[in-house]
């Protein structure tokens, strides 16, 4: 099979989930930009002609939430839907190698011979908000191919928000009885999510008043409108259908091409500032005339050509 990086990039456009694996290699390569480049704009909205049909998710929340065991679940109940899902498990980063140090798949159950299913973890790369450039380039040319994709974050502090400005959804993942909520109030999370989600429904009480807590900490934020759901991912599991229906329903709501626009114009400036600096930005007439600059090109132009733009124009 071609492993031309343009031609990956083509057949996954076809929907070619074979060509999913080695797309990914050749993007997490970070040595060769141009292949990778040239990979994602054969996946972008222009070359497909629109948006994505996938719907991108983050499942975020602090460790031991329980969201691996929720996914694995999660992933039954879209298979059963038909639907076609592709996890990318954020895992902290090793100082030395740079590589991911959890294996974060290992721990999501699924059928390895199931091939509407592809995980694979990828590190963080040591960025303060928990999500690398290769992991969003990745789910960029995922969504071209699967139904689904899932961005699993390593977890959630002040900083890693990252999620929010590459998926279409994010839910947090919360344990009952953990002093999450107050975390999050102080942290500021409470802005972040589009769904919260109780893990261990199971426990009965502590679980029920965990929900409630959390509805009233959104409600102070004012975000009443944000569904509070309560799952138990032990057998037999609970609350699935109605995640799966609520992820669902918050796609439905929301103007997916509007908000991808703006992530991709958001990541192309974060991508230009981190590589050249604020030095580079003041340069281009500072951070408002570089949005503008954004704003003029094409809503469909990809991120690395956004990102090109800004280099041309320094």
């Amino acid at each position: 099979m071609a492993s031309d990086p343009a031609e990956l990039g083509r057949r996954l456009r076809e929907g070619d989930r074979s060509a999913a694996a080695a797309a990914l290699n050749a993007i997490e390569n970070r040595t060769d930009r141009d292949a990778a480049w040239a990979l994602l704009r054969e996946v972008s909205p222009a070359a497909l002609g629109k948006e994505p049909d996938a719907h991108i998710i983050g499942i975020t929340g602090p460790p031991g939430a329980g969201k691996s065991s929720l996914l694995s679940v999660l992933l039954s109940e879209w298979r059963e839907r038909n639907k076609t899902v592709a996890v990318l498990a954020v895992d902290p980063s090793s100082k030395r190698s740079g590589g991911a140090l959890l294996g974060d798949r290992a721990r999501i159950e699924h059928d390895p011979r199931d091939d509407g299913v592809l995980i694979r973890s990828t590190a963080a790369g040591g960025r303060l908000g928990g999500l690398a450039a290769a992991t969003r380039e990745a789910a960029e040319a995922l969504a071209a191919a699967f139904d689904v994709v899932v961005i699993e974050t390593v977890g959630v502090g002040q900083s890693e928000t990252d999620v929010e400005d590459v998926c279409d959804t994010v839910a947090v993942v919360v344990q009952p009885a953990s002093g999450d909520v107050l975390q999050f109030l102080k942290a500021g999370i409470m802005e972040v999510p589009d769904l919260l989600v109780v893990t261990k429904a199971d426990l009965g009480d502590v679980a029920t008043r965990s929900r409630r807590d959390l509805g009233q900490a959104l409600k102070a934020v004012g975000s009443p409108e944000v569904p509070v759901l309560a799952v138990s991912s032990v057998p037999p599991p609970s609350g699935i259908g109605a995640l799966a229906d609520a992820l669902d329903a918050h796609r439905e709501r929301t103007d997916l091409a509007e908000r991808r626009v703006r992530a991709r114009r958001g990541a192309a400036l974060r991508e230009f500032t981190a590589e050249h600096g604020e030095r580079a930005l003041r340069d281009l007439g500072g951070r408002r005339a570089a949005e503008r600059l954004l704003d003029e090109q094409d809503r469909g132009t990809s991120v690395t050509d956004l990102l090109s733009v800004l280099e041309a124009g320094q």
